[in-house]
C-alpha cells in the first residue's frame, strides 16, 4: 500500500532576488515522499514547489490539501491535481522517483548517468545598473553564450544602456540575448518599448504586459518587432482544448514551460503538443525550485531531445538548497551520478 508524507522548508537566498513583481529574500517550498508497505526502505521524494503570489494553488488551505492528498495517496489519481500544478509536480516526481528505485532518478536517460549534457541561458537578476552590469560579466566570463536578463525593475533608459554596452562587445553570432519583463510593460508603452530594444537584435521577450489580457497580448503578438514568448499567461490554464484556444488566439512565438507553475509535468506535456501543432517553439525553465525540484525538472527536460539552451540554472541562488549531484559548468548543467545527495534531516508530517 502506498503511502505519504510531507514538510515544509524554507530556502534562503544568497542575495535578494527582484523582479518587477517583488523583492524576495526567501522561499518556502514543500517536499513530498511516497512509499510502498511492500517494499521497505525505497522511497520518491518530490518537491511541491508552491510559488506564493504567483501559482494558482497559492490558497489559504494549501497544507490541508497537500495533507489529504497524502493520506489518499493509494488511491489518487494525479488528473484530479490538474488545478494544483505544484502538488501534482511534487507528487509525479515523487511517484516516478519510486517507480525508478528510489534513487531521485525519476526520469532516467543518458543525462542522469552522467554521459550528457544540458545547455542553459545564464540567468541575470535584476538591480542597480552598476549590479546588473557586474551580473552580466560574470556570465560572460564563464562562457554563457546565451543569456536571460530581467528588466522592468529599474529606469528603462539605464536598462537599454546596459544592453546597449552588452551588444557592443557582443554580437549576435556571439550572445543571445533573451528579456524576461515579468509583465513590467503597460498597454501604453509596450510597443514604443519593443521597438527600441529591437534595435539589439534580441531573441525573444517574455510576458511584456502582465496575464489575462488575451485581446492586448494578441496585438502585440502579431505587431512586436521581437519574438514574444508566454510565461505567466499559461498559469491556471488546464484541459488541452483550452490551452490549444489560448494559443491560437494569441499566437506567441514561444511558450516557456514551468512544470511546477502551468499542471506538473503531465500539463506541461500537454503544452507542448499544443505549441507543436500550431508550430510555437518552446523552452522548459526552472521556477525557483530547490535542487530536488531543478533536478526532476533537468531530468525530465533531458528525455525530450531538446538542443536550444533551457532555463535550468538556478542551484547556486540559495544558501540551504539541498546538496545535489548536480553541476553547472561553462554554459551546461550536468549530473554527476559519483556525488551522492545529501537531504538534510526534515520533520515529515504523516
Amino acid at each position: 500500500m502506498l503511502r505519504a508524507a510531507f514538510c515544509r522548508y524554507d530556502l534562503k537566498f544568497i542575495t535578494p532576488a527582484i523582479t518587477s513583481r517583488s523583492v524576495m529574500n526567501d522561499k518556502l517550498t514543500y517536499f513530498i515522499k511516497i512509499w510502498d508497505d511492500d517494499t521497505p526502505g525505497i522511497e520518491g521524494i518530490g518537491e511541491c514547489a508552491l510559488f506564493k503570489g504567483l501559482s494558482c494553488d497559492d490558497l489559504p488551505d494549501y497544507e490541508e490539501r497537500l495533507g489529504r492528498v497524502c493520506k489518499n495517496i493509494s488511491t489518487l489519481n494525479t488528473e484530479d491535481l490538474e488545478d494544483y500544478p505544484s502538488i501534482r509536480f511534487g507528487v509525479e516526481t515523487a511517484l516516478a522517483d519510486l517507480h525508478s528505485g528510489g534513487k531521485m532518478r525519476p526520469f532516467p536517460s543518458p543525462w542522469s548517468e552522467g554521459q550528457a549534457e544540458l545547455p542553459i541561458n545564464g540567468l541575470v537578476w535584476m538591480g542597480t545598473a552598476e549590479e546588473m552590469n557586474h551580473r552580466v560579466d560574470e556570465k560572460l566570463a564563464k562562457g554563457f553564450r546565451c543569456v536571460k536578463i530581467k528588466i522592468g525593475g529599474i529606469d528603462f533608459d539605464r536598462e537599454l544602456a546596459i544592453l546597449e554596452r552588452i551588444r557592443r562587445s557582443y554580437p549576435p553570432a556571439k550572445l543571445e540575448i533573451r528579456l524576461d519583463a515579468n509583465g513590467a510593460f503597460s498597454a501604453e508603452n509596450v510597443m514604443t518599448k519593443l521597438d527600441r530594444l529591437s534595435l539589439l537584435d534580441i531573441h525573444s521577450l517574455e510576458q511584456p504586459v502582465k496575464p489575462g489580457q488575451a485581446d492586448l497580448m494578441r496585438e502585440i503578438c502579431a505587431a512586436s518587432p521581437i519574438p514574444i514568448a508566454l510565461d505567466e499567461e499559461l498559469i491556471g490554464v488546464s484541459g488541452m482544448d483550452n490551452k490549444i484556444d489560448l494559443l491560437s488566439k494569441e499566437k506567441p512565438a514561444y511558450i516557456i514551460l514551468k512544470p511546477s507553475l502551468c499542471g506538473g509535468f503531465s500539463g506541461a506535456c500537454q503544452w507542448i503538443d499544443a505549441a507543436k501543432s500550431l508550430g510555437i517553439g518552446w523552452w522548459v525553465t526552472s521556477a525557483l525550485e530547490s535542487n530536488i525540484g531543478l533536478n526532476a525538472i533537468a531530468q525530465w527536460t533531458s528525455t525530450l531531445g531538446v538542443t536550444m539552451p533551457q532555463g535550468l540554472g538556478t542551484g547556486a541562488l540559495y544558501e540551504n538548497n539541498v546538496d545535489s549531484p548536480l553541476r553547472q559548468v561553462r554554459d551546461v548543467i550536468l549530473y554527476d551520478p559519483v556525488i551522492k545527495w545529501n537531504i538534510p534531516r526534515l520533520s515529515w508530517i504523516l
